[in-house]
């Protein structure tokens, strides 16, 4: 069948304009907060010299991810609040398809690699530099980028072939599978199945086997002081905080047919944008330190104004 269709129509979060006001406002707040957090994260590892193991190797990486993943959905959110019609061209729609499943699948192979750092960390403690050197590092990073890639390129190879001839009303704020696969003139039963298979399964896999390296940890933790399980555990709290509140979402949209719910767009903002925002938050909260690092940069910036005003 012919695609005639050249752009989409997306019906947003809300088409109350009292809502959308409000939502303009607090989503460009939400969208700041993502910015300035994870780029102080990523600055503060950088200048720290004390902030150099493989962890925050990951962490830095991962705040890049979550500053271009939320990059990819929150502007556009943000300008449709203050549109009548919010539009979006297929090309558009078929692109940024691809980036979301592509930093998103990103995100989640790497909270699987930093539960497999702290599983190495608290449980081969005396191997952990032989095992996390900067090789087996950068394998990790770039296996990360090249299976997201793997896994984006195949969702969107199977999206763009099906014909689109009307109607063309995403009930969503960005482009996803599922409300593309509504609107496809053909029978996408097959298609939902691969995408289950191929979203779905990644998420729930990685879901799987963080639990499963937490859950060795914590066993392995029965023997150790109290002093080492509650510094190990405060460690290991803030990545279980993080990987509940970005997979168990993704789980709930992908691990299903090629259904949609009314739910679903309040819950991809947990993942697209709210985790994001709270990833700076649970790792600098939960951290001694990168809160020490960040009072120690902040500190020689004060007594450096301080000299400055002096002379």
């Amino acid at each position: 069948m012919e695609n005639n269709v050249t752009e989409f129509i997306l019906t947003g979060l809300s088409q109350i304009e009292e809502v959308e006001q409000v939502c303009f406002y607090l989503f460009l707040l939400f969208y700041t907060i993502i910015i300035f957090g994870n780029f102080l994260i990523i600055m503060t590892i950088r200048v720290s010299p004390n902030l150099n193991s493989p962890m925050y190797f990951f962490l830095s990486f991962l705040s890049f991810v979550d500053i271009c993943y939320s990059s990819v959905t929150a502007p556009k959110l943000i300008v449709d609040f203050q549109a009548k019609v919010k539009t979006i061209s297929f090309v558009g729609c078929m692109t940024q398809l691809f980036v979301v499943h592509f930093f998103g699948c990103t995100e989640i192979f790497i909270l699987t690699v930093m539960a497999y750092d702290r599983y190495v960390a608290i449980c081969k403690p005396l191997h952990y530099a032989t095992i996390m050197d900067q090789r087996v590092c950068t394998i990790l990073m770039v296996s990360s980028w090249v299976g997201a890639f793997t896994h984006s390129i195949i969702q969107t190879l199977l999206t763009v072939q099906l014909p689109f001839c009307g109607p063309n009303v995403i009930d969503h704020y960005f482009c996803d599978v599922h409300p593309l696969l509504k609107l496809a003139c053909t029978d996408t039963y097959v298609v939902g199945v691969i995408v289950m298979a191929n979203t779905g399964m990644i998420s729930l896999t990685c879901f799987i086997i963080l639990v499963g390296s937490y859950a060795v940890i914590l066993l392995y933790l029965r023997t150790h002081s109290a002093e080492g399980r509650r510094k190990a555990l405060s460690t290991c709290a803030s990545h279980v905080i993080v990987v509940i509140l970005f997979l168990v979402p993704c789980i709930f949209i992908y691990m299903r047919p090629s259904t949609t719910f009314t739910e679903d767009k309040m819950v991809a903002v947990f993942y697209t944008i709210i985790t994001p925002m709270l990833n700076p938050l649970i790792y600098t909260l939960r951290n001694a330190e990168v809160k020490n690092s960040l009072k120690k940069i902040w500190s020689k910036k004060l007594m450096g104004e301080a000299r400055k005003d002096l002379k």
